[in-house]
């Protein structure tokens, strides 16, 4: 075993990535298995592609299928996992969703959505997987979607409750964090900037020509470029690192 493999690796660790059917949940599935995990996918919707492509260069992944937003469904689908896999390691908590609305034209209901999804969702399995984790004595990694829109207000877009949510996801990290740390779980949390995903293909272009010049590497990322800091988060490489939010955004927020 090289090096590399010793403190990056998963191998014999099991990683649920939620929303992991496409854009970036998928990309960091397939990455989270080639270094080695087990990797199973809870979402809304089917997986069909995330797990045939890990399967399908070897790699080991299997879909369960819960609302992240439904404690009764989200316990369900971690009980399922146990009785078929023994453990959960590594949690990437990454369903989530983004309304651009100005706050004037959402109603209370499209906020609540947001945050449902985005905070409270996030709160309901990392809360779930970390008491397995207790029980079961495994010395677990939790990793948190945040944004850098946690951190600042984005423009020309209104997203006030995407703001909020992620803004929410950050701080709610760092309090998991200190109360979980003396179980050995680490809680952290990744706010990626403006990413290249399917998704994006329907972002309208007046939007992406707002962003360009705000960015100072004059491009969007790609999921592919998050792959490593959750690489980083997920294994021995990070063993003192608990608490923390990677930005991950062209250094959008440096100025």
């Amino acid at each position: 075993m090289s090096y590399l493999d010793e403190i990056f690796g998963l191998a014999g660790k099991v990683a649920i990535v939620t929303g992991g059917g496409r854009g970036i949940g998928q990309t960091v599935a397939i990455g989270l298995a080639k270094a080695g995990a087990e990797v199973v996918v809870i979402a809304r919707s089917n997986a069909d592609e995330t797990i045939s492509k890990i399967t399908g260069e070897g790699g080991k992944c299997c879909f369960v299928r819960a609302d992240v937003t439904k404690e009764a469904e989200v316990d369900a689908a971690l009980a399922e996992i146990m009785q078929k896999s023994g453990r959960i390691d590594v949690v990437f908590n990454n369903a989530g969703i983004c309304k651009h609305q100005s706050t004037f034209e959402a109603c209370v209901a499209d906020w609540r959505e947001v945050i449902d999804t985005n905070l409270t969702g996030e709160y309901i399995m990392a809360r779930a997987a970390a008491k397995i984790m207790v029980e079961n004595g495994i010395h677990g990694s939790i990793i948190n979607m945040a944004s850098m829109s946690g951190t600042i207000a984005n423009i020309p877009q209104w997203q006030c409750s995407y703001n909020a949510s992620k803004a929410g996801v950050i701080h709610m990290t760092r309090s998991l964090a200190l109360e979980w740390a003396k179980y050995g779980i680490r809680v952290n949390s990744l706010s990626p900037g403006y990413i290249a995903t399917p998704m994006s293909v329907d972002t309208p272009q007046e939007l992406k020509d707002a962003w360009m010049p705000l960015i100072p590497m004059h491009r969007m990322g790609t999921p592919e470029e998050l792959v490593p800091a959750v690489l980083y988060l997920a294994s021995s490489a990070s063993g003192y690192t608990t608490g923390s939010d990677i930005i991950v955004d062209g250094a959008y927020t440096c100025f």
